[in-house]
């Protein structure tokens, strides 16, 4: 997965293949969980993990844990600023209004997303974007490993009747991966 190169600093890890291994599920993440500037969010947890990657000690599996607790306190910290701040209008209007932009997302799959509680739709990210294991969701999110096998249960038979899946509750479907909601080696339930 990640590879390690002693001249990388004192972790062995380098910066750059840890970004090109995780940025994208990140992404995903933060996308997932709404935040209103997921690049940026992206940005400064990366930034993070760039100054404190030559401390970090651990296996590969350890290191997405930690990358995706970064994650997960700098996107709460987004949600809150963007609580107490509300977006304000520039106030000159253009003449033209700007193409919109192509949407990676898929309509149909964010609108399922949607109508997942708020709970329910961070432990899908959590187990199927991030591809963490119930232990770590747990951890993360604070919650018991039963309780989380439990919103990922509900969550996904939502899903399922949501998108019109006749087999119940299954791994999320390749148009996850499409959408830029799944990482490339995400787990399936």
């Amino acid at each position: 997965m990640i590879s390690s190169s002693r001249s990388a600093g004192e972790s062995g890890r380098d910066a750059a293949e840890v970004y090109r291994t995780l940025a994208s599920a990140v992404l995903g993440y933060a996308r997932s969980q709404g935040v209103a500037e997921p690049e940026d969010v992206v940005g400064e947890i990366f930034l993070q993990v760039v100054r404190d990657l030559p401390r970090f000690r651990g296996d590969d599996a350890a290191l997405r844990r930690w990358v995706f607790t970064l994650a997960h306190h700098r996107i709460v910290d987004a949600q809150r600023r963007s609580i107490r701040r509300p977006a304000l209008d520039g106030g000159a209007v253009p003449d033209r209004a700007a193409p919109p932009p192509a949407d990676p997302v898929d309509p149909e799959l964010a609108r399922a997303l949607g109508r997942l509680t708020a709970d329910q739709r961070e432990v899908v990210a959590l187990r199927f974007v991030a591809d963490l294991p119930i232990d770590a969701v747990a951890a993360l999110t604070g919650r018991r490993a039963g309780a989380v096998k439990a919103l990922q249960h509900r969550a996904l038979e939502a899903l399922a009747q949501a998108l019109g899946a006749e087999a119940g509750p299954t791994a999320p479907s390749p148009a996850w991966r499409t959408a830029g909601l799944l990482s490339p080696g995400a787990a399936g339930a």
